[in-house]
């Protein structure tokens, strides 16, 4: 008897392959639907990005700590799942910028006493989109890439824009660099750029990262009016926001109603194989281990689903790995794996920290040599909900590291013990003041391997070929940030868009 026919062998109605937070998703669409439905994560958690870890006594976020309003895709979901009512925004201190060069005047701590050295901490711009100034000659955008730099960046209001802009596919960075010049995209864009996305923004697509951005500057004559008609047309309120005891609740949330809804949860056990027969699929399965490596054995699968509708819902390269089985062709689509990230989150006792002296945190620009961190959140001045629980003189502080160049990714890989002191030196730089051992209260480092995956230029190209593909196979999808788009806004309206269709 062989190994194919002697492996035990079940039959479910529907599947879903990933646990992440599309995963889950994508299982209570289903459920809804009236499928019976079987989630099969390969670790021991569920939510991949959106998850929690405990920090000297705080139960904070350990990855997603903030969701994107252009849409409502995100609130409508949590509307549904009863967490509407603790949909929160950020503190309006807005974030600094530090960087190696300084245009305006030096800024100072609250005491009147030198803020960062040479003045290099500055705020940032709060009038853009992802950094690109709406106005470029404000008096903050001067501040910080100089005059003559903002009088290049204003010859976007008088430059022609030729109505071929939106043919073909273009990289948010050279959309930037020909329309404002290269001060604008190094000073102001890539640190925010690097910071949401862990990229260049000359490797990623404008459309995915700014959706309808190029189309504005067409109908409005310029990048600059483009930005401000796309904010004047987002929701009110913030560009982000969060949950009320943090992300993690959606996580959370979408567990306890898929059990609710008779949803049967597998961890532990990792797709490894996937057929196409006459009724539907067959997903051969081999247990893992709690990091989602599979265990020892000969590597022959433990057991067989025998699925009608399913949907795959793992990062891409593990999509392409599965899904490859039953087309080959879509090897040729397979995206990079995505930059990692590394998070050292900070409790910290300093009540100089209560006014915010650096606003919700701090970007940081390429030329910031003495810096090695990407990014500093000061979680505890941007969340009113945290810092009422933390206490006066408690501040929760969140720096990431990630694989922009070499020298970056030697750091973002470094052991616990490396992380945890380069971020107190990092945090003590970008705030100004001193920071110690003394003055921690609780630390801990969360690690993200390719959470972040490229969109680069050229992604809907790709993604509609991809989709294009799968066509070919009925009752059978593939959801994920590595199709939508990075962060939860695009994930969550995908996901439910792609497995409402589907079952419907």
């Amino acid at each position: 008897m062989s190994t194919a026919e002697s492996t035990p062998r079940r039959i479910v109605p529907a599947a879903v392959v990933g646990g992440g937070v599309s995963g889950l998703i994508a299982a209570r669409e289903l459920a809804i639907a009236g499928f019976s439905v079987t989630l099969l994560e390969a670790t021991d958690a569920l939510g991949g990005c959106v998850a929690g870890h405990e920090v000297a006594g705080l139960v904070l976020d350990a990855g997603a700590e903030s969701f994107a309003t252009r849409s409502s895709a995100v609130a409508d979901l949590l509307e549904d799942l009863g967490l509407g009512e603790d949909i929160v925004y950020p503190a309006g201190g807005g974030a600094w910028l530090y960087s190696a060069e300084a245009h305006g005047p030096a800024r100072h701590g609250r005491d009147g006493g030198p803020g960062t050295q040479d003045g290099r901490a500055q705020p940032l711009p709060q009038t853009g989109i992802l950094g690109i100034p709406g106005d470029p000659l404000a008096d903050d955008v001067r501040a910080l890439i100089g005059q003559t730099a903002a009088l290049r960046a204003a010859a976007d209001l008088a430059m022609p824009v030729a109505k071929s802009l939106t043919d073909g596919s273009m990289s948010l960075g050279a959309l930037v660099r020909s329309r404002m010049g290269s001060a604008v995209l190094d000073a102001l864009v890539t640190p925010v750029v690097s910071g949401v996305h862990s990229a260049d923004p000359d490797t990623l697509d404008v459309d995915v990262v700014a959706p309808g951005l190029r189309a504005a500057v067409v109908e409005h004559g310029s990048l600059a009016r483009a930005v401000g008609a796309l904010r004047s047309a987002a929701p009110a309120g913030s560009a982000v926001a969060g949950l009320r005891g943090g992300d993690l609740r959606l996580t959370e949330a979408l567990v306890a109603d898929l059990e609710d809804r008779g949803v049967e949860l597998r961890r532990g056990v990792r797709a490894t194989a996937l057929r196409r027969h006459a009724d539907g699929y067959t997903v051969s399965l081999s247990s893992s281990a709690a990091d989602g490596t599979v265990g020892a054995g000969n590597g022959g699968p433990d057991e067989a689903l025998e699925v009608q509708r399913l949907v795959v819902a793992t990062d891409g390269p593990s999509a392409v790995d599965l899904l490859g089985h039953l087309e080959p062709a879509l090897e040729e689509h397979r995206p990079e794996a995505g930059a990692g990230v590394s998070l050292v989150t900070l409790v910290v006792d300093r009540p100089e920290l209560d006014d915010a002296p650096r606003g919700t945190g701090v970007l940081v620009a390429r030329d910031a040599a003495d810096v090695a961190a990407k990014a500093l959140t000061h979680a505890t001045a941007k969340w009113e909900w945290l810092a009422q629980e933390a206490g006066p003189g408690t501040h929760v502080l969140r720096l990431s590291y990630g694989r922009l160049s070499e020298a970056k990714a030697r750091i973002a890989d470094a052991d616990d013990a490396t992380l945890y002191a380069t971020a107190l030196a990092d945090a003590a730089t970008l705030l100004g003041l001193e920071l110690g051992e003394a003055d921690v209260l609780g630390w801990d480092v969360v690690r993200y391997s390719g959470a972040l995956p490229f969109a680069t230029t050229g992604h809907r190209r790709r993604v509609e070929a991809v989709r294009g593909i799968l066509e070919a196979f009925p009752q059978l999808d593939a959801v994920g940030a590595w199709l939508s788009g990075t962060g939860l806004a695009a994930v969550v309206a995908d996901t439910r868009a792609r497995t409402r269709i589907s079952a419907s």
